[in-house]
C-alpha cells in the first residue's frame, strides 16, 4: 500500500499546472493548484498519507453524498426517492434541462437541483442544519467547521442554484422556504475537511455502514449500496461512466478539489488536488485514482480482489 501510493502521488504529480481552478465561486480562486494529496483509510483502522492530505478544503459536491445519507437515516428512502431520482443526467451538475423535459423531480441526489431538493426535505420535516452538521461531526470524530469565505462568497454569486430552487418551488419539489434551503446548501457546500476525513467517510461505506474503528452500525448495509450505487453512476458529475471504466472505485467529487472514493471491503480514500478538468473534477486527483486502481487491482469489477 504504502509504495502504491508514494507511486501514485508521483504520477499524479506528473500532471500539475493542468486544469483550472473553480474561480466562478470567487472565494475559491486563490485555492493551491500545484498542491495534491491522498489519505486511505484500511480496515483495520491504519491510515496512509501522502502530500497535502492534510490541506483543508470545502466539500463541496462531496457533501451531496453524505447529505444523502443524514435524509435516508432521519426520513427513509420512499420519502427521499419522491422528492428525488436515481438516473444519470449527462448534463452538467448546475443544469436546468433536465428538470424542464424529464419531469419537475430532479434525476438524481448528486446534482445541484437534487441535493437543494434534498436539502428542502430535510428541512421540511423539522430536521436542522445544525443537526446535519452534528451528524458529520460523529462521522468525522471531531468538530467540523464552515469557512465563512466560501460560504459568503456562493451565497452571493449562486444566482443560478437560485434559480433551480425557485424553479422546484414553483413545481413543489419544494415547499417550505427557498432561502432558508439555499443557505443551508451554502452552508453545507462550504464545509471544511481534509483527506483523512474523506478516507473515514468512504471506509464507514466501504464496510457496509459500520464504523471500522468503534463497530457502531452508522447505516444500513442497505443504504450504504444504495449510496454506492449513485456514486457509481452519478458521482463524477457527467463524465461518471469514463471513470466507472477507468478507475472503478465508487466516488463523489467536489469543485473544491476533493475526491471521496472507497474500495468495497478493504479501504476508504480522500484526495485532494484544486485544479479541474471540464467536467468539474480533480484533474491530478483523478489520475492518481486512475494509477492506484492500476497499480493495486483496485476496480470493483477485478475477479481477484
Amino acid at each position: 500500500m504504502d509504495q502504491g501510493l508514494t507511486d501514485a502521488l508521483a504520477y499524479g504529480s506528473g500532471y500539475l499546472g493542468q486544469g483550472k481552478v473553480a474561480d466562478y465561486i470567487p472565494a475559491l480562486a486563490g485555492a493551491p493548484a500545484d498542491h495534491l494529496g491522498i489519505c486511505v483509510l484500511t480496515r483495520d483502522g491504519e491510515f496512509h498519507c501522502r502530500g497535502h492530505w492534510d490541506q483543508m478544503f470545502t466539500m463541496q459536491s462531496i457533501s451531496k453524498a453524505l447529505l444523502l445519507i443524514y435524509a435516508l437515516l432521519e426520513l427513509g428512502h420512499e420519502k427521499v426517492f419522491s422528492r428525488v431520482g436515481v438516473e444519470p443526467t449527462g448534463d452538467s451538475f448546475n443544469s436546468i434541462v433536465k428538470l424542464e423535459t424529464k419531469g419537475h423531480h430532479p434525476l438524481n441526489p448528486f446534482i445541484n437541483a437534487g441535493a437543494i431538493a434534498t436539502m428542502g426535505l430535510i428541512l421540511e420535516e423539522g430536521r436542522t442544519f445544525v443537526q446535519f452538521m452534528e451528524f458529520l461531526e460523529g462521522l468525522a470524530r471531531r468538530p467540523l467547521t464552515i469557512d465563512e469565505t466560501v460560504y459568503r462568497s456562493e451565497k452571493e454569486t449562486g444566482d443560478l442554484n437560485r434559480s433551480l430552487a425557485y424553479f422546484m418551488k414553483s413545481d413543489q419539489v419544494i415547499q417550505g422556504d427557498v432561502e432558508a434551503t439555499l443557505d443551508a446548501y451554502f452552508r453545507m457546500c462550504s464545509i471544511l475537511v481534509n483527506t483523512r476525513d474523506l478516507a473515514r467517510f468512504g471506509m464507514i461505506l466501504a464496510n457496509d455502514g459500520q464504523d471500522p474503528l468503534t463497530g457502531e452500525p452508522i447505516l444500513s448495509a442497505y443504504y450504504a449500496t444504495l449510496v454506492k450505487t449513485l456514486m457509481v453512476t452519478c458521482g463524477m458529475y457527467d463524465s461518471s461512466g469514463e471513470f466507472a471504466i477507468k478507475v472503478g472505485m465508487p466516488a463523489k467529487s467536489g469543485v473544491g478539489g476533493g475526491i471521496l472514493a472507497l474500495v468495497q471491503g478493504k479501504a476508504g480514500l480522500g484526495v485532494y488536488s484544486p485544479a479541474l478538468d471540464e467536467k468539474g473534477n480533480s484533474l491530478c486527483g483523478i489520475k492518481t485514482l486512475e494509477y492506484l486502481s492500476q497499480a493495486l487491482d483496485l476496480h470493483y469489477f477485478k475477479g481477484n480482489q
